[in-house]
């Protein structure tokens, strides 16, 4: 008994080793297989998906890096609905919220239709129209990544308008010159400049080098954006006057607070972020190490003169009035940054701190004469923040650019060249302007009635309100 014991045990272990063997051979095997099987699928697919050359890797690069500055600036009009929205009152939420979506929505639709043709299409006032056909435009970057690029920045000249004109324009006035700025006024402009238009021909024949002997610089578009809606913004709230109540009998301006400095204060922060897209993005390119020290340069630059601008406005305010104002010094922010747009790429970053702190300074004073000298009541400081200090940064690049500046040894061309191409570029916009809102009040009236604007335009001309 003793014996079969012993036997049996012994068989056992001995089945229990064969097993175990067998097993481990198996799964060394397998994955021996596996791994072989991996491995291969691995080179084939690494084969695939590697690009044929360095070039390609770097313009994959390029492309990520343009679509990612393309959407931190489409953020941005969520930053300029919520400051929009802040600096006026409850009963106009909705209708503020309401046009900048519009203004992205329906402003995208015209520029792909239309305005992306005129803007960097052949010829020499304006480009060539091209309906929905963008075959036309020769880049390495992706045609279709390039159009999303530049539509945000028309989207952003097309915004800076509601505001300026907030609380007592009709809805559907304001559809259709929205519509004429996104296809028609922001593209001829900007042919002129970034569609290689006559104020950026190098050509020794043309005439800005028989004149200036440079050509107009304005990197990410202080003048070309925020300058055309911010002169736009002007002369559309002078046609369409002021809100009921700005001023008195006697003439003096009277203070409308708006409903929330906390959405506006949230705002200019999206805003302030979404400029680093705006800004270091219009270098289009991140992967060399010219453009990656270029990128960084301009995102330091970009941030000093934003500080420096809010850092004067408080100060400013806080001398000429007593307290130092959260709403001016938030659009000495925005001053600051609208101010560095054309010269982020040139200056040092010094200059970018002078150019913040003058823009800031500036922008306080631009305010009360456009509301208390012009009469013109514009709720938001458009016109002063985009439109006064796109055109200051503009000239100021021309005294502080490190290379061509006056202020470090070059002659006076280069300051000439950026004080005609804001300057032509202002006119166009205010002609461009009157004749759009002199024709739109003539035609339909720019502005609701009396009713509407005391009791809100939300109601009125949405059915719904923002707050319940």
């Amino acid at each position: 008994m003793d014996k079969y014991r012993k036997r049996s045990r012994k068989l056992c272990i001995a089945t229990l080793i064969v097993t175990f063997i067998c097993f481990v051979t198996n799964v060394i095997a397998q994955d021996a297989a596996s791994i072989e099987a991996y491995t291969a699928t691995t080179e084939v697919v690494s084969e695939a998906s590697l690009p044929s050359t360095v070039g390609d890797l770097v313009l994959g690069l390029n492309t990520v890096w343009m679509l990612l500055a393309a959407m931190l600036v489409f953020f941005m009009q969520s930053g300029f609905a919520l400051v929009e929205a802040g600096f006026t009152r409850v009963k106009n939420t909705a209708n503020i919220l309401m046009k900048n979506l519009v203004d992205f929505t329906f402003g995208s639709l015209l520029y792909w239709f239309i305005g992306f043709g005129l803007m960097f299409g052949v010829g020499s006032f304006v480009g060539m129209p091209h309906f929905f056909d963008l075959s036309f435009f020769d880049s390495e970057l992706p045609v279709e990544g390039f159009l999303v690029f530049q539509t945000v920045f028309c989207a952003t000249a097309a915004t800076i308008v509601s505001g300026a004109m907030a609380e007592r324009t009709k809805f559907f006035v304001y559809l259709i010159y929205s519509l004429a700025i996104c296809a028609l006024i922001y593209p001829i402009s900007g042919h002129w400049t970034w569609g290689g238009g006559w104020l950026m021909n190098e050509e020794g024949s043309s005439f800005m080098m028989r004149t200036f002997g440079t050509v107009f610089h304005d990197f990410a578009g202080s003048t070309i954006v925020h300058s055309v809606g911010g002169w736009l913004a002007l002369v559309g709230t002078a046609i369409l006057g002021p809100r009921i109540g700005k001023y008195g009998k006697d003439g003096k301006s009277r203070a409308i607070p708006g409903h929330n400095l906390t959405l506006a204060c949230l705002g200019v922060f999206i805003l302030w972020f979404g400029w680093f897209g705006f800004n270091p993005g219009s270098q289009l390119a991140a992967a060399g190490e010219e453009d990656r020290f270029a990128i960084s340069h301009v995102f330091l630059t970009t941030n000093l003169s934003a500080c420096a601008g809010g850092f004067f406005a408080l100060v400013v305010s806080w001398f000429k009035y007593g307290k130092p104002s959260l709403s001016l010094t938030l659009n000495g922010v925005l001053a600051g940054l609208v101010g560095i747009t054309a010269g982020c790429d040139l200056v040092s970053p010094a200059g970018a701190a002078i150019i913040g702190a003058i823009s800031g300074i500036v922008m306080i004073y631009s305010v009360d004469f456009i509301d208390k000298v012009l009469k013109i009541d514009d709720p938001v400081g458009a016109s002063s923040v985009h439109g006064v200090c796109g055109f200051l940064g503009t000239v100021l690049t021309g005294l502080l650019a490190t290379e061509e500046g006056l202020f470090y040894g070059g002659d006076a061309g280069f300051l000439g060249a950026q004080a005609f191409g804001a300057v032509i570029i202002g006119i166009w916009a205010l002609v461009a302007g009157f004749i759009l809102f002199k024709g739109l009040d003539m035609l339909f009236g720019l502005r609701v009635s009396k009713r509407i604007e005391e009791e809100g335009l939300d109601i009125y001309e949405h059915g719904e309100s923002a707050y319940n």
